[in-house]
């Protein structure tokens, strides 16, 4: 490279600096300063990764003065170029030498970036082609949002998820049982609407025991960061913005605290939100004179919020009257009158007496078909329900006719599309629990502890302090230690002697409690456990659960105090060992719910330590032999302890044992349990059930995800990018990598990355097994941002490249090109789906030829070699007004493929979107639960579509020079 003073060169690899200028030079080193950012670089002479800004006559440039030259030629003036033509404003001729060029001057487009010589890697477009197919590919995904969640693929959960989330502002109802999944279900249907541009902004509301799981199930489920808002962060956030709501995307609150701070919930109702999210949403009792400070909290929001999501696994649990409340806050105009929901309700059981003869008449009575043909007063479905009386169908045809007259028989149901109850009964594959029991004699010091609180209590909730008796001995003795005395310990200790091999979870109700029985099992017997307690960072919990998780070299046991109920998932153990029993049912089961969770493999082994005619006596017997709470879930049992607490507290307030007076509330807990499950089980609606767990289609919909899991696209294409950009990968396991950033990581790249790395998996059982992996799909934000920063930077928008092949002239050439189709429009409108960002890709001859059908990219891949840049440069220099007629060619040939493009978006849109309205058209004249807000607004996205579509445009992305070699690179 030939330098001199005042000539003007950009960097190769910073290209962010500008325009640069030699100040300086010796035989050995040349000083380049780059005046528009003030930086200054001195590179060997030699190895300069420089390139030489040369313009052509017919170029357009800026001058440092601001205004614009067209060159009609160039000259060169002892080695520095002067550039002669006229001025754009004035016409003037004029000369500009090079010096004088503006020094912001930079190079975005592929054809100027390659005619500058910033010429990039023959991977690098190959990568960006890749890249912008595969964003291609997932804009028009059905499945986008449901894939990356790290969940298991149950069918029930992805059905409801994938029928909420597409709605247009989804007002509806989540009423799964206990342990089925609704906190995963409104995290499906968030991440969703996020994820497609539905919903920009979220505030879930939930009861203060329950934010941290909250937050923790966001972020590690589907890598959603809320912040948690409460009086604090309120006060201080309102230092910066004058409505504090408005400083996060998605916003945590506590429930209580809204309720009762009347300054903030103003506030809360003023800020901009798309969707509301209100967890155990049975708390919001109502009636007519005093409704529940809860319920006007979410009343006021629902009323501003255009979508809204309840959640909670008893909707009667306060009353039928108060379940019809929140149904109001769905849907006011749908829900008006109580009266005429009841007499609504009375039909929809006859409809569901039709469904269960038509999923179990075989062959169908001539009375149920004659009822189901006048109810669906549809003549196509004629047909299928004659077919369906006659005998010798094989079951899969019976099932497929089934669903033929099934489908539009739960659309007419009420609430079918308001609310989703489903229950155990209809849902597979849960474990048996096996409960075992461990009484054990109470240990002297105990009871004189016990005594002595007998003594000194005033308030019954004061007598709760005899559930854990080593924390009330505790607060009076520190010698002998607890764990000294205590028999838990040695049954404990027996427990995993006898079970050398299998994980065992133990929760109890206090820290204290937890971490000194880590420090018991290591004393006495060297057993390694891992603790996990409220007062630990996250992670310092993930670093506990994760040592608890792997195989080798891990804890047997993990010790947790009641926050180890918080919603993690350890179905890889099935032993939970209850030190002591919570007062609240609804904790028991999430205790228990741990490990009895869908997808558990094996029965699980709940061992019940408890002392002999004590406290926990009474309480364990009231578990088993009221509720069977241990065997089997009780949605009741609060109810049941709510009503009934006065007689256990007189239990606990009476020294001895009691055995009489255990059985009267034995007896009556029995009894108003009997009531309230008849109560339940006469409210349940089968129907209701059928079309939330969503038959065939959720299964179809799960072995679709399944499948995508098995495939290897996306781990080939993570690796390659990680390749190119410099990150480095280490096996951890068969199935997970560990990423750091190597030496060669580019600057503006490290979405993700920690200097001391992150474990990675492709794989969903691995990290389901171990949550302190981080579990990449398609849509995981990692991968994500891989995909945005491979497309929108100027990274591989240009190559040269050798193509060795004796049968072509040596020295021919070829100019491949990729063109994008986009448009710009909402992100709620979800133009994406019908018009993606669509690569069209042109392979031109120096004829005007375009040879992209006859030869594929992966054919010309496969034949091509890298060229060194400054041998590129020069060939680019050669045939610089060749491929300028090219270029011009190539674009009048993309254009005429738009056209055919826009036409295909627009009939995709049509017929989705009027087929949907009018579905929903047809459906809301027999089913009011159809909002018209929903068909409104797909009439509009129609309308508004097809504008955006037609305002499709064509943009030159990339662009690579083939040259054609008989020499072996």
């Amino acid at each position: 490279m030939s330098f001199a003073l005042g000539q003007r060169w950009i960097s190769e690899s910073e290209s962010d600096l500008g325009l640069g200028a030699v100040v300086a030079l010796d035989d050995r080193s040349i000083t380049i300063l780059f005046p528009a950012s003030g930086e200054q670089r001195c590179y060997a002479r030699q190895q300069a990764p420089l390139s030489r800004i040369r313009f052509l006559p017919g170029d357009r440039v800026r001058s440092a003065e601001g205004f614009e030259l067209v060159i009609s030629h160039v000259e060169e003036v002892t080695e520095t170029l002067v550039y002669h033509g006229s001025r754009v404003d004035t016409h003037e001729s004029i000369q500009l030498r090079e010096i004088l060029l503006d020094h912001f001057l930079s190079f975005s487009q592929p054809q100027d970036r390659m005619y500058a010589g910033q010429i990039d890697r023959l991977e690098a477009f190959s990568l960006r082609y890749q890249s912008q197919q595969q964003l291609h590919r997932l804009q028009q995904d059905p499945l986008r949002g449901l894939s990356g969640a790290r969940i298991s693929l149950i069918p029930h959960q992805l059905y409801i998820a994938e029928e909420v989330a597409k709605r247009h502002a989804p007002r509806v109802m989540l009423a799964d049982e206990v342990g089925l999944g609704k906190t995963i279900e409104a995290g499906l249907i968030l991440h969703q609407q996020l994820i497609s541009g539905l919903a920009q902004r979220a505030l879930i509301l939930v009861p203060e025991s329950l934010q941290h799981q909250w937050l923790v199930e966001m972020l590690r489920r589907f890598n959603l960061t809320v912040a948690i808002f409460d009086q604090e962060r309120c006060e201080q956030s309102a230092i910066d913005q004058q409505n504090p709501f408005e400083t996060a995307q998605i916003v945590l609150c506590s429930l209580e605290f809204l309720s009762n701070a009347p300054e903030w919930l103003a506030q809360a109702v003023a800020a901009p939100w798309d969707l509301l999210v209100v967890d155990e949403a049975h708390h919001l009792s109502w009636d007519a004179d005093t409704p529940s400070l809860a319920y006007q909290c979410v009343a006021k929001l629902a009323a501003q919020i255009p979508g809204m999501i309840l959640l909670t696994a008893t909707p009667d649990q306060l009353g039928h009257r108060s379940h019809f409340a929140r149904l109001q806050l769905l849907d006011g105009d749908r829900f008006y009158d109580y009266q005429a929901f009841l007499a609504q309700e009375a039909q929809f059981q006859q409809i569901a007496m039709l469904a269960d003869q038509l999923l179990h008449q075989e062959p169908l009575s001539i009375d149920t078909a004659a009822a189901l043909h006048q109810l669906l007063m549809d003549p196509t479905l004629s047909a299928p329900l004659q077919q369906l009386q006659q005998a010798g169908l094989t079951l899969r045809e019976r099932e497929q006719l089934q669903q033929i007259i099934l489908q539009p028989l739960l659309d007419r149901h009420g609430t079918g599309r308001v609310l989703f109850r489903n229950s155990r009964r209809t849902i597979a594959g849960f474990p048996q629990r096996i409960p075992n029991f461990i009484g054990l004699d109470m240990p002297t010091a105990y009871q004189h502890s016990a005594g002595r609180l007998l003594h000194t209590a005033s308030e019954p909730n004061e007598l709760s302090a005899l559930l854990t008796p080593e924390r009330l001995y505790s607060q009076h003795s520190q010698a002998p230690a607890w764990h000294e005395l205590d028999p838990r310990i040695d049954s404990l200790i027996q427990l995993l002697k006898q079970h050398k091999t299998e994980k065992f979870l133990l929760i109890c109700a206090h820290a204290e409690t937890a971490m000194e029985l880590d420090k018991a099992l290591m004393q006495r017997e060297g057993i390694r456990a891992a603790v996990f307690h409220e007062r630990m960072s996250i992670m310092e919990r993930d670093k506990a659960a994760a040592y608890f998780a792997q195989q080798d070299y891990s804890a047997q046991i993990l010790l947790c105090s009641e926050i180890g109920s918080e919603g993690r998932n350890f179905q890889f153990a099935h032993h939970l060992v209850l030190f002591d029993l919570p007062l609240n049912p609804d904790l028991l089961e999430q205790r228990i719910g741990r490990l009895d969770r869908i997808g558990q493999q094996q029965d699980i082994q709940l061992h019940i330590l408890y002392f002999k005619q004590s406290a926990q006596d009474y309480q364990q017997q009231w578990y088993h032999q009221v509720l069977n709470a241990f065997a089997h879930t009780c949605q009741t049992g609060a109810a049941v302890f709510q009503q009934t607490a006065a007689l256990f507290w007189s239990l606990l307030q009476t020294p001895g044992w009691q055995p009489e007076q255990l059985a009267q509330w034995l007896s009556q807990s029995a009894e108003l349990q009997h009531q309230l499950q008849q109560q339940l089980e006469q409210g349940r609606d089968q129907l209701l059930e059928l079309n939330s767990s969503g038959g065939a289609k959720a299964n179809a919909l799960s072995q679709q995800l399944a499948a995508l899991d098995n495939q290897p696209d996306l781990a080939l294409f993570m690796c390659q990018s990680w390749d190119q950009l410099g990150v480095q990968q280490e096996e951890r396991s068969d199935t997970c990598l560990i990423l750091k950033p190597s030496e060669q990581l580019e600057d503006s790249y490290c979405p993700g990355l920690h200097d001391d790395g992150v474990s990675i998996t492709f794989d969903r059982s691995t990290a389901l097994a171990q949550e302190d992996i981080q579990f990449l799909s398609w849509d995981h934000p990692m991968v994500l941002s891989t995909l945005d920063y491979l497309t929108e930077q100027q990274r591989g928008n240009n190559s040269v490249a050798l193509l060795h092949n004796p049968a072509l002239p040596a020295g021919s050439w070829f100019l491949e090109l990729i063109y994008l189709v986009e448009a710009s429009a909402p992100a709620k409108l979800q133009l994406g789906r019908y018009l993606p960002v669509t690569p069209i890709r042109l392979l031109m001859d120096p004829q005007g030829r375009d040879l992209a059908k006859a030869v594929s990219f992966a054919q010309l891949e496969k034949q091509l070699a890298p060229l060194a840049r400054q041998g590129a440069a020069k060939v680019v220099k050669a045939l610089r007004k060749q491929l300028d007629i090219t270029l011009t060619q190539a674009e009048q040939l993309a254009l005429q493929q738009l056209p055919a493009i826009q036409q295909q978006a627009q009939q995709s849109m049509q017929h989705a979107l009027g087929g949907e309205a009018e579905r929903l058209q047809q459906l809301r004249q027999v089913n009011p639960a159809v909002r018209q807000e929903e068909i409104a607004y797909l009439q509009q996205q129609q309308t508004d579509l097809s504008n955006y579509i037609a305002k499709a445009r064509l943009k030159l992305d990339a662009i690579r020079l083939v040259v054609v070699s008989h020499d072996r690179p």
